[in-house]
């Protein structure tokens, strides 16, 4: 049984931390982006140092007080709040104070970061070294690596170079008992026993608190190249993708697809974002290649992949960026769509992955299903090239989501059950937080959740981490 971070124990942690460390909540800290929820919070505690994070962790163990790890705030799940009426007022632990770059290492690919840094800086810190950190994300400007590694984040450039479980060579953390794991040795090759970092990495702060990260750094691409393709239907997505990936094997840094729907929630809501193609039959594919010294221009190597894809029907029209510039606005349109869907406002988001050559049968049957339920829109987007979509359900046309308030879980329990039935996964790169615990019982595999509970029960037998997430 849990108690409250109340007065009292907010008086006694402040005394044991440097002035400064305890506030209190804020209602940007107890929000989430689609403000589904209102959190709660006795209070927020902003640590300098790994030393202070145990230190917190430690006096919460000792009171069983429940902490709710907050990082940038832009996660679609839930998993950064607790809303009031789930328990006791969490300890929020904000490392927004921890955003030190503890090392750099050239030759050896590798950064080591403190967990508050923003994911943008990650980024500009490795151009300052000439290399890049490949994880990109529409919120990078806001969201913190510790974030992006509890949730073990995607975004664009999976396909290239893996999710953010990919790109990491050890952690720092701190486990519930307080204790501090120093794992941040820079190996790519350690056979000592379990791998305590895969562990922690996506556990969305229920195991531990990740406070620093040795990262994977990538050469940047001699070369690079964008373009923007018509494609027919999903099905001639995935020959374009396998067309492209049978020429240019392993250069593809990111492939997405586009539809229709998007497309016209893009001019109706932000008719500044310009889209130069018309999409027949209602699909668009992003793709960008990027090759190192010594295999020629990508923009040439573009250029003969459009020309294959013409010849073989897989595309009728297309551009190709000329300049920064042009690479940025086919970009926008993409990044856009996120933004579009928000001021539409969704009944039912689904972050899914699927098998990838059963996407094209995902979409269709989906989509029949969802007109015979409702009269409702489906935006489908996503990294195709990963076979992670995110296939959102917006009402009719002159309508709102709250109309449809009565369908919003039957639409995702037939979305989701597709899903399933097809051997794919109901959270593909958002995680569960504390919006799919009941899709975990409901989906997940009967011994990897009694797995993942003796997981839980042994590292944090108090249950303070994260209360309510991802198990419930």
């Amino acid at each position: 049984m849990l108690n409250p971070a109340d007065s009292a124990f907010v008086a006694h942690l402040s005394s044991l931390l440097p002035h400064g460390t305890l506030r209190a909540a804020e209602p940007r800290d107890l929000a989430e982006p689609r403000g589904r929820w209102h959190g709660m919070a006795g209070a927020v505690a902003r640590p300098a140092s790994t030393q202070e994070v145990a230190q917190i962790v430690r006096a919460c163990a000792a009171a069983r007080v429940g902490i709710v790890p907050l990082a940038g705030g832009t996660g679609l799940v839930g998993g950064q709040i607790m809303p009031a009426g789930e328990g006791p007022a969490p300890l929020l632990l904000s490392l927004d104070r921890m955003t030190g770059l503890r090392a750099r290492y050239p030759f050896e690919n590798c950064i080591v970061v403190d967990a508050g840094m923003i994911l943008a800086d990650v980024q500009r810190h490795a151009t300052e070294m000439g290399r890049i950190f490949p994880l990109s994300l529409a919120s990078e400007g806001s969201c913190r690596i510790g974030g992006n590694l509890a949730t073990n984040a995607g975004g664009t450039a999976v396909l290239r170079y893996g999710n953010a479980r990919d790109l990491v060579l050890g952690i720092e953390a701190v486990l519930p008992d307080g204790s501090v794991l120093n794992g941040l040795k820079r190996l790519r090759k350690d056979n000592t026993g379990y791998d305590l970092r895969h562990l922690l990495i996506g556990s969305e702060g229920t195991l531990g608190i990740i406070t620093a990260a040795a990262l994977r750094l990538f050469a940047a691409p001699a070369s690079g190249a964008t373009a923007l393709l018509t494609v027919p239907s999903p099905a001639a997505a995935l020959e374009l993708l396998a067309l492209a990936e049978g020429r240019l094997s392993g250069m593809i840094s990111a492939f997405e697809l586009l539809g229709q729907q998007g497309l016209d929630f893009l001019s109706e809501t932000m008719p500044e974002v310009a889209v130069p193609l018309s999409a027949p039959q209602g699909w668009l594919v992003l793709v960008e290649i990027g090759l190192p010294a010594g295999l020629g221009d990508a923009g040439a190597q573009l250029e003969a992949l459009f020309a294959a894809a013409l010849d073989a029907g897989l595309t009728a029209d297309g551009v190709i960026a000329a300049s920064e510039s042009q690479r940025a606005a086919l970009w926008r349109i993409r990044e856009s769509i996120p933004e579009a869907n928000r001021r539409i406002g969704a009944i039912s988001s689904h972050d899914i992955s699927v098998p990838l050559s059963a996407i094209p049968a995902f979409i269709a049957r989906a989509t029949a299903d969802l007109a015979a339920l409702a009269d409702v829109r489906v935006n489908c987007f996503g990294h195709v090239g990963d076979g992670n979509l995110h296939y959102n359900v917006f009402p009719r046309a002159g309508s709102k989501a709250a109309e449809y308030a009565e369908k919003r879980y039957v639409i995702k329990a037939l979305v989701h059950d597709i899903v399933h039935d097809m051997g794919g996964s109901v959270s593909a790169e958002h995680g569960l937080g504390r919006l799919k615990t009941d899709d975990l019982i409901r989906y997940g595999d009967p011994a990897k959740i009694a797995a993942m509970r003796a997981v839980k029960a042994a590292l944090d037998p108090l249950g303070i981490m994260n209360p309510g997430a991802v198990l419930g």
